[in-house]
């Protein structure tokens, strides 16, 4: 098997083929011909296409919406989890403070670093994207979709 590309906050985002190169161009073009069609050929039926054409497109961002925000309740159990046999009191008694977005970042620092990373978010209110770009010993997660 091949080794993986080390992850970093450069490359830690990426793209799911199917969803991003095949459903989502579809369903854009299908929207664009239905509204190309309904607008050549006014009538009830070239409505209704627009409207199941938006419907495909609604139901595409739901089902990915509905995937991700259940990675992330297992990912915020995770983390908050891991902080509380990481950290000692009285952080740890303040792991509800952080919010889920920084739960979720927090998921990229190693154990060595995690420590003063939840005290600058406690104390800083650091932003997702700030934590992450402060993280030096990147954990990587391969199985984010």
């Amino acid at each position: 098997m091949a080794e993986r590309t080390p992850q970093t906050y450069a490359n830690h985002t990426r793209f799911d083929p199917p969803f991003h190169f095949f459903l989502l161009p579809v369903a854009a073009i299908t929207i664009g011909l239905s509204v190309f069609d309904v607008i050549r050929r006014p009538g009830f039926r070239s409505a209704w296409y627009v409207v199941l054409a938006l419907a495909f497109a609604i139901l595409i961002f739901l089902t990915r919406t509905y995937a991700l925000k259940a990675q992330d309740r297992v990912i915020r159990l995770e983390e908050r989890l891991r902080l509380s046999g990481l950290l000692g009191e009285p952080l740890r008694s303040r792991i509800p403070e952080l919010t889920e977005g920084q739960l979720i970042a927090l998921r990229f620092a190693a154990d060595n670093e995690v420590v003063g990373l939840v005290e600058t978010c406690l104390s800083a209110g650091a932003k997702p994207a700030d934590i992450k770009k402060a993280i030096r010993n990147w954990r990587p997660d391969y199985f984010r979709i």
